[in-house]
């Protein structure tokens, strides 16, 4: 079963909703934030990467930047740009990004399914990481970014959320990306009900993204759950702030590779180490490969584009993880060839989101600042699900959300 629980949301007002709204703190650094929020007073950018109106200089984890946060996020309350509804209340985002579109439900879920396993995750955290959303929760007194959760697609589920969005919407905007988010309130005791029974009938859910934001909701409860000696179990601590989409409406882009160096390697002696392991076709001048099909991968080396198919007798058809295309590139080049044990820990690798396109690989590669590229196959959702059903970890970066959440339409406070 999954327990979705109302809130009253603390959110913008309707005119307003355009310039609070912002991307999520984790695709952008502090300079790109610094000069996104430049001129906005409103941006939620001055909540989740409050580092933007300190020195440059300044430790991103000092605790004067969490203090600021919060100084910003009670700005935007007592000047009523921010107000919490009356009552709890489930709201439903829609997203439009070209011809894709996805309903999700804006909800609480339970951090003790989280722990039960009944949220199941398919990704390690980094302390460093965790520790800052653990930070941030703790000064702010809010959770301020949703966490990604999916389901098995649900045709009940999908004929309530039908009917909410032929309702009026409370914010409709389109983004700095010409990405359309549309946002319903739903108030209706009725409505609330339907919603949550008929999510009690699905097994599980799954965090798409987001592992360190439910990671940090689960040390704040169980912080919070030691210091209350009146601890219920019904503090809003004992949940966290998601939107919830189902499998079959998400949309999983390629998580690209750039590494700086061919570990002592020279391009010939490189590919002649390529060519035992993957069937290596050198493509035309100036023609592009993006791989279409799994266990196939696009290379870019020395100004030209590479095709590495894959055989079947390198793959492991039986491991959910090790049939992966990240875990295929993983094990036969990055490791054995290029040197790279853990790539969430060595320097010379770096991850590419496809949003930005193989024109982008190129780029870095060209720059000389790396030496090569790899263009990957997107990840499946049904992959990413068999994979945490089996408590099972893919590599990192396996998968890249597109489109991402906006942040700042939605914060649960936990008093």
């Amino acid at each position: 079963m999954a327990t979705v629980r109302p809130f009253a949301a603390l959110r913008p007002k309707k005119e307003l909703a355009a310039k609070v709204a912002s991307p999520p703190y984790d695709v952008l650094n502090s300079e790109e934030a610094r000069e996104m929020a430049h001129g906005n007073e409103f941006s939620f950018l001055h909540i989740i990467k409050p580092e933007i109106d300190l020195d440059p200089g300044i430790n991103l984890y000092d605790t004067a930047v969490y203090l600021k946060g919060a100084e910003n996020l009670n700005k935007l309350i007592d000047s009523r740009i921010l107000t919490q509804d009356e009552s709890p209340s489930f709201y439903v985002y829609k997203q439009i990004m070209g011809d894709h579109h996805q309903v999700g439900l804006v909800a609480c879920a339970s951090v003790e399914e989280y722990e039960m396993d009944l949220i199941k995750k398919h990704e390690l955290t980094r302390q460093e990481k965790e520790d800052d959303r653990v930070n941030l929760i703790r000064h702010l007194n809010a959770q301020t970014g949703p966490v990604f959760l999916t389901y098995e697609a649900d045709k009940n589920i999908d004929e309530i959320m039908e009917k909410v969005v032929q309702g009026n919407a409370e914010y409709d905007f389109v983004d700095e990306k010409g990405i359309r988010h549309i946002f319903w309130i739903v108030k209706e005791y009725e409505l609330i009900r339907r919603i949550q029974a008929a999510f009690q009938k699905v097994p599980c859910l799954y965090v798409a993204d987001g592992h360190h934001r439910s990671a940090a909701a689960t040390r704040i409860k169980q912080m919070r759950q030691i210091e209350n000696n009146t601890h219920t179990g019904s503090e809003e601590y004992n949940y966290f702030l998601a939107v919830i989409f189902p499998h079959n409406q998400m949309q999983i882009l390629d998580y690209n590779r750039v590494v700086n160096d061919l570990n002592g390697l020279d391009q010939k002696e490189f590919l002649e180490k390529i060519s035992e392991k993957f069937i290596l076709s050198e493509m035309k001048d100036g023609e592009v490969y993006k791989p279409d099909q799994k266990y196939h991968l696009g290379m870019y080396l020395g100004g030209r584009w590479y095709k590495l198919e894959c055989g079947n007798e390198n793959v492991d058809e039986s491991d959910p993880v090790k049939k992966l295309d990240v875990s295929i590139l993983q094990n036969l080049v990055l490791s054995p060839i290029l040197g790279i044990e853990d790539p969430r820990k060595d320097k010379r690798i770096d991850f590419v989101g496809g949003i930005r396109g193989l024109r982008e690989l190129e780029k870095l590669v060209d720059s000389g600042k790396f030496q090569v590229a790899f263009a990957l196959y997107p990840t499946s959702m049904e992959d990413l699900m068999t994979v945490a059903s089996a408590g099972k970890i893919m590599p990192p970066k396996s998968t890249w959300f597109e489109p991402k959440l906006r942040s700042g339409l939605v914060v649960h406070l936990l008093d």
